[in-house]
């Protein structure tokens, strides 16, 4: 049917959205979803599962899933956590699905029972029937299913259920396996600049910000730019470049915990004294896992992890991030070589794999001040990083 508004006011019929657009529609709305407590249907190779978020789900939501599933419920988890909950070992799963799918006993079903199995740092109480946990068959979609959790930056933990082939018609919002799991890279190649101002800062005087914005309409990544950059690359040198995630407690609040806040001042410094540099300042806070994730990492060093352990605990990878996100930026600033400012091995390897050249590595390194020391030596002898000249 024609749009009649539209050929009478002389404009063009507007096009229909792209496929793509549609799967990031899709998938940042299923995010959404999980985020506030309502179930998903994550669907893919001729099956169907049923999602709900531990941390998030009420009464409602879980009546919900079980009234539209076609067997009983399961928890998923990381090993790490269900090995948690067991009090015993458990043998990883193959490598494409790092989960573990337990048996829920109808006593341990209430939505505050649930959030306690997903968060490490809750008080876990059993009762006998704690002693009927066990392991059950792994779903399909387990994969895309905790990944969908680590996208809303929630604990990687769910209730799901296969979809009973009689409840076709289920009035949740579907979404497909292959979007999920294609998201972050469709995503961070959708990075746009969407606005720019000069900002003198206390450490560059002479420094622009440009932020820039996904398709999902996310929170935006910003670009500092230092002194004069595309100076630097038209005559053919590398400007001085820093990948910084944002550290709310580290860069706004002074915390002693980490060396973010004097990196993030330290790097300014360095690329005025340059002459020329650029700043990114990505939001992809605690490695990735997000600010309420990264208070309860701290909650669980406190107990006596480290930082790589503790994110293990919560159900996450050491390290979340997405480099292709920086290497995007990068290319919309034209700025396909750099001089990388990082101790990071996996910065360097990261922009690399996704075609930015990284010429040398710059050090940058800070000393200790007594509370962050533990952090310093965790950061070195279990990620690599390269904190001493």
């Amino acid at each position: 049917m024609r749009n009649t508004a539209f050929l009478s006011s002389g404009l063009a019929a507007p096009r229909p959205p792209s496929a793509e657009t549609l799967a990031l529609r899709a998938v940042h709305r299923a995010v959404s979803e999980l985020r506030r407590g309502t179930p998903v249907l994550i669907e893919g190779d001729g099956t169907a599962l049923l999602v709900a978020a531990a941390e998030t789900v009420g009464a409602q939501g879980l009546a919900e899933l079980t009234a539209l599933a076609g067997a009983a419920p399961v928890l998923l988890l990381s090993p790490v956590r269900a090995s948690a909950i067991l009090l015993r070992p458990v043998p990883l799963n193959a490598p494409d699905e790092g989960a573990v799918a337990l048996r829920l006993p109808s006593g341990l079903t209430a939505p505050e029972r649930l959030r306690a199995f997903a968060d490490p740092t809750a008080e876990l109480l059993l009762g006998a029937e704690g002693q009927a946990l066990e392991r059950a068959a792994l779903p399909a979609l387990s994969a895309p299913a905790l990944a969908l959790a680590k996208l809303g930056r929630l604990l990687p933990a769910l209730v799901a259920a296969p979809l009973a082939a009689t409840n076709e018609a289920t009035g949740l919002l579907r979404v497909s396996s292959a979007d999920l799991l294609a998201y972050p890279a469709s995503i961070a190649t959708s990075l746009r600049r969407v606005g720019e101002a000069r900002v003198p800062l206390e450490d560059a005087a002479e420094t622009r910000i440009i932020a820039f914005r996904a398709a999902d309409g996310g929170i935006e990544h910003l670009a500092m730019l230092v002194g004069e950059p595309e100076a630097v690359l038209a005559a053919g040198g590398a400007p001085l470049v820093r990948l910084h995630s944002e550290c709310f407690t580290g860069d706004l609040l002074g915390s002693l915990r980490c060396d973010c806040g004097p990196q993030l001042k330290g790097a300014l410094r360095r690329m005025a004294e340059d002459g020329a540099g650029i700043l990114l300042y990505l939001a992809q806070e605690g490695r990735g896992i997000g600010l309420v994730n990264k208070l309860r990492a701290y909650t669980l060093q406190d107990q006596g992890l480290d930082t790589l352990d503790a994110n293990r605990a919560l159900g996450y990878g050491a390290d979340e991030r997405n480099f292709l996100v920086a290497a995007t930026m990068l290319r919309l600033l034209e700025a396909p070589r750099v001089r990388l400012l990082t101790n990071n091995p996996d910065k360097i390897a990261g922009l690399a794999a996704c075609g930015i050249e990284v010429v040398t590595r710059e050090q940058h390194a800070f000393a200790g001040n007594g509370v962050n020391d533990r952090y310093l030596a965790t950061k070195a002898e279990r990620f690599g990083h390269m904190l001493e000249e």
